[in-house]
């Protein structure tokens, strides 16, 4: 089968690798329709880690996919061969302390796709997952909703992480794939007024269309235009783009008691805050480490904004042409929001 490896840095080979086969009775082997390029795939194309987390090459990445059932094992009842299902990348123990009090996203044991030392992606003609990753798709959602259910997910679950929304205005600080997903989420949580920052003109344009108030590009002074507006400051910010700019942005335009939620992925080892302001106004900073049981918020989502969600996917390219996909993301070309790689 088809499967596409990183050899390198920037650099991508399409090889020819076995068939993988059930390895346990738990386990199901599903035939990859379509992958969503993520910021995250594009970290481990241009530099190799994310962090702690180093390729070792050749390395298969990707893990927002959706697909075919091929097979099942014989332990698994809760999907058949022939149904659609999307995928939850995260693979945990379901044993351990941090499994057991709710916490699967940061399990002990936890295997994610494509992330280096722990599984291969999802970059193939099929891949093998537990039965216990798979969502079955409804009727009404495409593949490729099906493959946003997962960083819809994340964005269900930082606006789940900032505590009750209904009514509180809120900045989201990048509007890329994540950024709206959380602009998404946080509209389906009742926000009175979303503002958002965003250097690329499309997208920020198209975050209107998903119910923001007011767009501006980051290189301005972001933080006077918001206060105009609010004049007491915002209730949220979530900085969903990885940037120490934003970060210092971010504590310029929140209130007193104001809750900082960090989804962005930064390249960086270390960031920083000005403490004063942080301190005398009793800044809350929340991290988000992708998502937690809110895979059937995510459908709700695609529910909700069927036409907002499908029109995220703005470029699409067959499995050849993978390495274009990655080069225009990592680019930020022809105003591209999400990229999807399409096998079947």
């Amino acid at each position: 089968m088809r499967c596409l490896k990183l050899t390198g840095l920037r650099r991508m080979q399409l090889v020819d690798v076995p068939k993988p086969e059930l390895a346990q009775p738990s386990d199901v082997l599903i035939r990859v329709a379509c992958v969503g390029v993520c910021g995250s795939d594009v970290h481990y194309y241009t530099t190799g880690r994310i962090g702690s987390q180093v390729v070792q090459f050749p390395f298969a990445v990707g893990h927002e996919f959706a697909g075919t059932l091929e097979a099942v094992g014989a332990a698994v009842h809760n999907v058949r061969p022939g149904d659609r299902v999307a995928v939850d990348p995260a693979m945990p123990c379901f044993t351990c302390d941090q499994c057991l009090t709710g916490r699967r996203h940061t399990c002990r044991k936890l295997r994610f796709l494509g992330c280096p030392g722990q599984a291969e992606g999802c970059l193939c003609d099929y891949i093998v997952m537990p039965a216990a990753t798979c969502i079955p798709l409804p009727s009404a959602l495409t593949m490729e909703q099906g493959a946003l259910l997962e960083p819809l997910a994340i964005g269900a679950y930082a606006a789940k992480l900032a505590g009750n929304l209904k009514d509180k205005c809120i900045a989201i600080l990048g509007c890329g794939p994540i950024g709206l997903s959380v602009l998404l989420a946080a509209r389906h949580a009742g926000v009175a007024r979303i503002y958002v920052s965003e250097p690329i003109d499309t997208r920020r344009a198209f975050s209107r269309q998903c119910g923001a108030v007011w767009g501006g590009n980051p290189i301005e002074d972001l933080a006077a235009a918001i206060l105009r507006h609010e004049p007491l400051a915002v209730d949220t910010v979530f900085e969903c783009c990885g940037q120490q700019s934003a970060m210092d942005q971010a504590i310029e335009i929140l209130k007193p008691g104001g809750r900082l939620v960090l989804v962005g992925i930064p390249e960086v080892a270390r960031v920083s805050f000005p403490i004063d302001l942080l301190r005398r106004r009793e800044i809350v900073i929340q991290n988000v480490r992708r998502q937690n049981e809110c895979d059937a918020t995510s459908v709700d989502l695609v529910t909700a904004f069927p036409d907002l969600v499908a029109s995220m996917v703005t470029h699409r390219f067959p499995a050849e042409q993978t390495q274009s996909a990655f080069d225009l993301v990592a680019g930020y070309q022809d105003d591209v929001i999400k990229a999807m790689v399409q096998f079947a």
